[in-house]
């Protein structure tokens, strides 16, 4: 959900970067999400980076070739190559956490509260990690088989941020993604998968480091 950027959206706006925005996908299928982004960033007057945590990575692989974008930040986020999926990267290497993911009777896929805590943010307070598991957006468990058809990692200048301590996406699966698109640059942060939420900061570094490096 848009809502785990908070941190993030503060730093930045602390910086001096006023036109941030938020996808909120529908979460229906990579096509439909990357849709969603794609005419949102059609609206931008200007320069773009894109920023992308976990399955959004994809999304932003997928609809970030437009001209005004300048560049790509993954955060612990998957980067498919051509006719790869992120069921299928984490089906060959398998993360911790992956029995804790239960679809519904609908093909809603779920972290189980019970086990969101130590599945997705572990280095979050446990009262944050019960409003997240709460308020957790549940894709269609389909959305997670749809191959990218043309990476924009390829194309446009990238930057990589690594959770060592992800239990949602392997992070040799994070290193091997990183490592293949030539990123301009790989940190590595002994975080969770929600790094985006528990290192505010050195995500903003990171975004920052892109936009002064495209001109934005």
């Amino acid at each position: 959900g848009a809502a785990h950027w908070a941190g993030v959206i503060k730093e930045l706006h602390k910086r001096g970067y006023h036109d941030l925005h938020a996808v909120e996908n529908p979460l229906t299928s990579l096509a439909d999400d990357a849709e969603r982004t794609r005419k949102m960033v059609k609206q931008i007057k200007g320069p773009v980076i894109l920023v992308g945590h976990s399955y959004g990575g994809a999304v932003i692989t997928e609809m970030g070739d437009l001209p005004n974008v300048k560049g790509l930040v993954y955060v612990a986020a998957f980067a498919p190559d051509a006719g790869e999926s992120p069921g299928g990267i984490s089906q060959a290497k398998p993360p911790e956490a992956f029995p804790n993911l239960a679809p519904d009777s609908d093909g809603y896929l779920w972290i189980k509260q019970d086990k969101f805590h130590e599945s997705f943010c572990q280095d979050l307070p446990e009262a944050d990690a019960l409003v997240m598991a709460v308020t957790q957006k549940a894709p269609l468990a389909s959305t997670f088989g749809d191959n990218v058809t043309a990476p924009a990692w390829k194309v446009k200048p990238s930057w990589y941020q690594i959770s060592t301590h992800d239990h949602m996406i392997h992070p040799e699966n994070q290193k091997m993604m990183s490592a293949r698109m030539n990123a301009k640059n790989i940190i590595s942060l002994a975080a969770s998968h929600a790094s985006l939420a528990s290192h505010p900061e050195e995500i903003a570094d990171l975004i920052d480091e892109a936009a002064s490096e495209t001109g934005y």
